[in-house]
């Protein structure tokens, strides 16, 4: 049965800037008719052991995978669901894993712009100040667990025009992410590299940035609302995955953390409509992978509460983020901006949060 919500389009962030004669094109976002789908059934069960627990033993030895303290966590954040869909059906990750180990509170943006997040906007210094200050918030609501910075960076960019190689989307140079790589060190951040594919695919994008995934602390985001696969110009129309595009980013991080005997990656999937992401009971389940899906849309407080519930709790992946506009959620309004308070009594609980 259709589910009816509401579009809202960032209009702040629709002027679009040129650097160096590339012209970025901003996010917008925006709520839209959605139609719920069944849960998915099998992958293997939290708190069933695989051969993947233990950890290897060609490179850094690293302490078993505490699957008591795992459970534990992983029951907590459900927050008591009734639905049966939480916690989702996965396995045991790799030692070393990230999540659910620690909350993650990440900055989103990019250097060659002020309009596309609070990462680019403001100075270096005056940032890595805000972030830890939100870390901060966010342990204090919850002691639990750890809450870490991450810096989550926008290396491939969607266009509005189609470029040399008519693909509608711009690669950042290497050296603007080896410097957001030297400003997390500072801070001992993760780093995510994220990537707007526009009329390019998952599968070509990714691999460029393996000198980057190859780094322990660096993980990776993927973005539909930029994905057109039927020739539109990015922002005319929201993108979509299928869960082969998203699949083949979890095929190249396991791949990737095997063959460097790595801790697991974090993969975050971006979404705020039904068809931004397609068939998620067949988006696969990995120990070397922990997928996050982000609810990325803004506005008012119960616009975001319903989009959270209708694509995010009503479709379980694995781990759920949530994105805060520090502009865009606050239009009616510093009061429409979440706190860490309000948030934590969501079901499940986002493990991920992310400042735009």
């Amino acid at each position: 049965m259709a589910v009816i919500n509401f579009r809202i389009y960032l209009t702040v962030m629709k002027t679009r800037f040129t650097v160096k004669k590339i012209e970025l094109l901003p996010l917008f976002v925006l709520f839209a008719i959605g139609c719920s789908q069944a849960p998915a059934e099998s992958e293997k069960k939290v708190g069933v052991s695989t051969e993947n627990d233990q950890p290897v033993t060609n490179g850094p030895i690293r302490k078993p995978l505490d699957t008591t303290a795992y459970d534990k966590i992983i029951k907590d954040l459900t927050n008591s669901d009734t639905t049966g869909k939480w916690p989702a059906k996965a396995p045991y990750p790799l030692p070393g894993a990230i999540l659910p180990f620690n909350r993650i509170v990440a900055f989103y943006g990019n250097l060659f712009s002020k309009k596309m997040g609070i990462l680019g906007e403001i100075p270096k210094k005056e940032m890595l100040a805000k972030l830890k200050g939100e870390v901060a918030k966010w342990q204090a609501a919850d002691t639990s667990i750890p809450v870490i910075p991450a810096l989550h960076y926008v290396a491939v960019t969607a266009q509005g025009a189609p470029g040399k190689d008519n693909m509608y989307r711009y690669r950042m140079p290497f050296k603007q992410i080896d410097t957001i790589v030297n400003w997390a060190r500072e801070i001992n951040a993760q780093v995510f590299v994220d990537i707007q594919v526009a009329h390019s695919t998952v599968r070509t994008e990714v691999p460029l940035l393996e000198t980057y995934l190859k780094m322990p602390n660096v993980h990776l985001g993927i973005d539909p609302e930029f994905s057109l696969k039927n020739g539109e110009v990015p922002g005319s129309k929201i993108g979509t995955f299928n869960p082969d595009d998203i699949n083949s980013a979890i095929d190249f991080l396991a791949d990737l953390v095997k063959k460097n005997n790595l801790p697991p990656k974090i993969l975050i999937v971006h979404r705020f409509t039904q068809g931004m992401v397609t068939g998620f009971e067949r988006i696969k389940k990995v120990p070397e992978v922990q997928v996050v899906m982000d609810m990325d849309g803004w506005g008012p407080k119960f616009l975001k509460r319903s989009t959270y519930l209708r694509y995010i709790k009503k479709e379980p992946v694995q781990f759920t983020g949530f994105k805060l506009f520090y502009h865009n959620d606050t239009k009616t309004g510093a009061d429409q901006l979440y706190t860490p308070q309000e948030l934590l009594k969501f079901t499940p609980k986002p493990i991920y949060i992310q400042y735009q």
